[in-house]
C-alpha cells in the first residue's frame, strides 16, 4: 500500500505533472521524491537538471533547470554544499570546474556524451599542430581535459558570438561537426571542424521535416543546431534548448515540433497544455541513466563524486569563465 503521508507530502507535485505521469505510476515516484526532498534538505544540497531530464525530475525535485549555459552559469553561483548534476558526466564536471568548493554528485557514472566520446586531449594538440595560430573553440560538451587544450567554451546557444568575439579570420571548432557547419553558414570567420555527431541530433533529417509539414499543416518546426545542416535549412528556428523554450513563451505557436531530446517536448508540454506538441524525437541514452531512484542514492550514499585533476581544471576552468564572459 502506498504510503498515505508521502502521497499527501507530494501532492501539490503531482499537479505539476498529472498530465504525463499515470495516477499508478506516481506512488513509485512519490516515495523517491519525498526522500529526495528530505535528504537535499539534510546535506544542504541543490539539483541541477538538464531540459533533457523527465518531468518527474524536472518539475518535483530539480532547484535549477535549463541548458547547458544557464547550468554553467548557475554553478558559479550556487553556494549549497553539494550539488547533484541530473544530466551527464561533462556538465558534473564543468559544474565541479566552476564551484569547486562544493561537492558535485553524479547519479551514474555512465551517463556519458557521444560528443565528449568523439575527442580527446591528444586530438586537440593535433589540430592545433596542423593549423598553427588557429584558436579553439571547444563546446562545451567535451571532457575536462579537452576543455584544459582549448581557448575558450562555446554553447549551442553562443556558439556564433564566442567564434565572433575572437576577432580572427579562422577557427578550430569542436568536436561537433554540425554546430561548426551551421555556425560557418552565419559568420565570415572560417571554421575548422571536427567531425563528432550527436546521436540524438544526428539521426533527424530533411525528409523527416518534409514529411511532417505534410501530415500537419502550419506545424512550427524547431530545430537544435547539432542536427545536420540541411535539417536545420528546413526549419523555422535553429536555437538552442533555451531558445526554443524562450521561443514556445514568446509566440505560443498552436503546433510545433521540437527536433531534440523527447524530454525536452514532454517539459514544454507541462507548461503549455495550450501548445499541440507532435512527438518524433529522439532519446538520449545517456540522459534517461539518470532517475530518481539514483538521485536518492547518490544523496544517501554522497555517490558518485566528480573529482577533476587540479592542473586540468585550472586549465579548464579558464576557457569555460572566458566563454561566459562574452
Amino acid at each position: 500500500m502506498p504510503d498515505q503521508g508521502v502521497l499527501a507530502r507530494t501532492a501539490p507535485l503531482y499537479e505539476r505533472v498529472r498530465a504525463t505521469v499515470p495516477p499508478v505510476e506516481w506512488p513509485v515516484f512519490a516515495e523517491d521524491i519525498d526522500a529526495i526532498l528530505t535528504l537535499k534538505r539534510q546535506r544542504n544540497a541543490v539539483i541541477l537538471a538538464h531540459n533533457y531530464q523527465t518531468p518527474e525530475i524536472f518539475h518535483c525535485v530539480a532547484d535549477i533547470v535549463g541548458d547547458s549555459l544557464a547550468l554553467a552559469r548557475q554553478a558559479m553561483t550556487v553556494e549549497a554544499e553539494t550539488i547533484v548534476l541530473a544530466g551527464v558526466q561533462f556538465m558534473a564536471e564543468t559544474a565541479k570546474l566552476l564551484n569547486p568548493g562544493s561537492t558535485v554528485l553524479i547519479p551514474d557514472t555512465g551517463a556519458g556524451c557521444s560528443l565528449a566520446d568523439s575527442i580527446t586531449a591528444e586530438d586537440v594538440r593535433l589540430m592545433r599542430a596542423r593549423y598553427p595560430g588557429a584558436p579553439v573553440v571547444a563546446y562545451v560538451n567535451t571532457s575536462a581535459a579537452v576543455k584544459a587544450e582549448s581557448d575558450i567554451c562555446c554553447t549551442s546557444g553562443n556558439a556564433r558570438r564566442v567564434v565572433e568575439s575572437l576577432g580572427v579570420p579562422r577557427v578550430i571548432m569542436l568536436p561537433d561537426e554540425y554546430l561548426a557547419r551551421n555556425v560557418a553558414a552565419e559568420t565570415d570567420v572560417e571554421i575548422i571542424a571536427w567531425a563528432g555527431h550527436c546521436e540524438v541530433h544526428e539521426r533527424f533529417t530533411a525528409a523527416d521535416i518534409a514529411a511532417l509539414r505534410e501530415a500537419h499543416p502550419g506545424v512550427v518546426v524547431l530545430a537544435h543546431p547539432e542536427c545536420p545542416p540541411d535539417v536545420v535549412a528546413a526549419s523555422d528556428l535553429a536555437g538552442s534548448t533555451a531558445e526554443m523554450a524562450g521561443y514556445i513563451d514568446r509566440h505560443a505557436p498552436p503546433r510545433v515540433v521540437l527536433l531534440t531530446e523527447c524530454s525536452m517536448s514532454d517539459n514544454l508540454a507541462l507548461q503549455h497544455p495550450d501548445v499541440s506538441f507532435v512527438r518524433p524525437c529522439n532519446l538520449c541514452p545517456h540522459m534517461k541513466r539518470i532517475t530518481l531512484g539514483n538521485i536518492r542514492q547518490a544523496l544517501e550514499e554522497m555517490r558518485y563524486e566528480v573529482h577533476v585533476d587540479a592542473a586540468v581544471a585550472a586549465r579548464a576552468r579558464r576557457a569555460v569563465e572566458r566563454m561566459l564572459t562574452v
